[in-house]
C-alpha cells in the first residue's frame, strides 16, 4: 500500500491518496472522493485544486444521489417526500447531490488503485440507505473510474449519478480547443437550468460537436444525449489543446447523458473558459422530480458503472 499524503494543517479536504502508474499521477481527496489532480509527466491532464483549497464549480467531484440541478430541491417518491437544501439558491434548485461534501472512508489502496465507500443514510434531502464505492484506477489506458451503489435497506430508492472533471486545455483558453462531443441531441433548458422536456437534435446548430472543431465563442452549460457508441457501447469525448496535445473521455453504457460545461460563470474570474468540464450522467438534469432515466435499486440490488480519462 502506497502511504497517503497527510492533510496539510487545516487541509478543507482531508487526507490526499495518491495512486500512480508509470508517468501518471493522481491524487483523490477523503472528502467527497474528490478527483484533486491527474497528471501525466507534470503535464496537467484536468484542471484540479490545490491541497490547500477546496472544490469550486464541482471541479473533480461525484455527483450522487442526484447530478446537476433538483428543482426547489423537492421531490417524491413512492409517496414519501424529500426536500433538499437549496444551495444553488438564486435559481431556487439543489444541485449536485449530497456526498461531495462527506468525508469517504479508505478501502483498499495498492499503487495504481484507490477504493474508497461513502454509505448514506437517511436525511430530508434523501431519506433512504444507499451505499456507494468509487474505485479509481491508473494502467496503460488511463484513468477508470468505476462505481457500484447498492441498496442495503428494505424499501427500494431512486438513485442518480454523475462526475465533475475538467479537462484541461493547456495554457491556453477554450475558444481555441478542438472539441469532440458524441451527443447527437441536447436537452432543452429554462432559465433555471432545469429540463423543459423538449429534446433537440444538435445538427445545424452551434452545440454540434458531433465532428471535432474549435469551441470558438459557444458558451455551453448543456446537457447532451443520443450519445453515438462504439462496439463495446462507449461513448467518446475529446479535447485537443494548441500544442496538439489530445485527452479522451469515454463513458460506458450506465452513462447516458454528458453535462459540457465552458466555465463562463466560474466564480474566479481568473478561471472561466480555462477548462471544459465534460459530466458523465447516468440521468439528466431533474431527474429526481421528472422520473427520465431514474435508476431505482430495490432492497438487496445494486448498480454498477465505469467511465475514463485517456491521455494521448
Amino acid at each position: 500500500m502506497m502511504p497517503t499524503t497527510p492533510p496539510a494543517p487545516g487541509s478543507p479536504t482531508g487526507a490526499q491518496w495518491v495512486i500512480a502508474h508509470g508517468h501518471q499521477e493522481v491524487v483523490v481527496t477523503e472528502i467527497g472522493a474528490t478527483l484533486r489532480t491527474y497528471t501525466v509527466g507534470g503535464r496537467h491532464v484536468v484542471q484540479g485544486f490545490g491541497i490547500d483549497q477546496w472544490s469550486h464549480a464541482g471541479r473533480g467531484q461525484v455527483l450522487a444521489p442526484w447530478p446537476n440541478r433538483l428543482g426547489d430541491g423537492r421531490y417524491e417518491f413512492r409517496g414519501m417526500v424529500a426536500q433538499a437544501a437549496l444551495d444553488e439558491p438564486d435559481l431556487g434548485n439543489a444541485i449536485h447531490g449530497l456526498v461531495r461534501w462527506l468525508p469517504w472512508t479508505l478501502e483498499a489502496q495498492a499503487q495504481n488503485v484507490v477504493t474508497a465507500r461513502c454509505p448514506l443514510r437517511p436525511t430530508p434531502g434523501f431519506p433512504f440507505l444507499l451505499d456507494l464505492r468509487v474505485e479509481y484506477r491508473l494502467g496503460r489506458e488511463g484513468l477508470v473510474v468505476t462505481t457500484t451503489a447498492a441498496n442495503p435497506g428494505d424499501v427500494p430508492l431512486p438513485f442518480g449519478l454523475g462526475f465533475h472533471p475538467y479537462l484541461a486545455v493547456g495554457e491556453g483558453r477554450v475558444d481555441t480547443a478542438v472539441l469532440r462531443l458524441p451527443g447527437r441531441k441536447r436537452l432543452v433548458l429554462d432559465a433555471r437550468a432545469l429540463p423543459t422536456g423538449e429534446v433537440q437534435p444538435v445538427a445545424g446548430t452551434e452545440l454540434d460537436f458531433t465532428s471535432a472543431r474549435a469551441v470558438g465563442p459557444t458558451r455551453m452549460d448543456t446537457a447532451f444525449t443520443d450519445l453515438e457508441r462504439d462496439e463495446e457501447g462507449r461513448a467518446w469525448a475529446a479535447i485537443e489543446d494548441l500544442e496538439g496535445r489530445r485527452t479522451l473521455l469515454w463513458v460506458d453504457r450506465r452513462f447516458a447523458y454528458l453535462m459540457c460545461y465552458t466555465g463562463d460563470t466560474v466564480a474566479d474570474e481568473a478561471q472561466r473558459r480555462t477548462a471544459i468540464a465534460v459530466e458523465p450522467m447516468t440521468c439528466p438534469p431533474d431527474a429526481l422530480r421528472s422520473g427520465t432515466d431514474l435508476v431505482v435499486l430495490e432492497p438487496g440490488e445494486s448498480w454498477r458503472g465505469a467511465w475514463g480519462i485517456r491521455p494521448e
